[in-house]
């Protein structure tokens, strides 16, 4: 990706704090504690989804997380596949060419070609190795998650590869979308009110 759009910490969630994140963001990832609350709400979540369906745009780009401690990876192709009408990439990008290769297959097809994608796989692994945080090992057992929310077709979408579709969280627009997924972030915090471990990110473009 060319250095246009940046990754950035949201440090707060008050409307001064949220004012100072560089605007447009085309997309929000969010790390958070997998907790029993949350599992159970998930399982309730995905049971009446299940009998009540929302309609989801076909235009969504969805991967199931089959790859161990991948959610980063996940998140960042959710982040990046769902907003390539705003990014430009790098002539010779892994990720261009793993998004032109999936774009028609089904979010378990994607899944099964990332396992055998070594570009992807490499290219995540020496990211994490750069990041602040120790990256856990592929098979270490980690309770922190990340998913993504994206824009597409003036929705809100919540794209988490544990579950098996998109959450539509209702309706969104470029101007309003980071209050709007910050909205439900908060949702998730009230969730698990003892847990501290949440970390919000936007990708945004970059002002300078």
């Amino acid at each position: 990706m060319k250095p246009t759009w940046q990754f950035g910490d949201v440090y707060g969630l008050d409307p001064e704090l949220l004012s100072m994140v560089p605007r447009p963001v085309c997309a929000v990832l969010l790390l958070f504690p997998v907790t029993e609350k949350y599992e159970a709400f998930k399982q309730e979540e995905e049971e009446r989804l299940k009998d009540h369906p929302q309609e989801v745009s076909p235009d969504v780009y969805f991967i199931k997380q089959t790859i161990g401690n991948a959610c980063g990876t996940i998140g960042l192709i959710h982040a990046v596949a769902n907003n390539q009408s705003h990014l430009e990439f790098e002539a010779d990008s892994p990720l261009r060419k793993f998004l032109e290769q999936t774009s028609k297959m089904t979010p378990e097809e994607k899944a099964t070609f990332l396992e055998k994608d070594e570009s992807i796989r490499v290219t995540h692994e020496s990211s994490a190795q750069e990041g602040q945080t120790e990256a856990p090992s592929l098979d270490e057992k980690v309770n922190l998650h990340f998913i993504a929310f994206v824009n597409v077709g003036g929705h809100l979408h919540e794209l988490d590869g544990r579950k098996p579709f998109p959450i539509v969280h209702g309706k969104t627009s470029e101007d309003t979308f980071l209050e709007d997924a910050v909205a439900v972030c908060k949702v998730f915090m009230a969730r698990d009110p003892q847990e501290v471990r949440f970390t919000i990110i936007a990708l945004s473009k970059d002002s300078y």
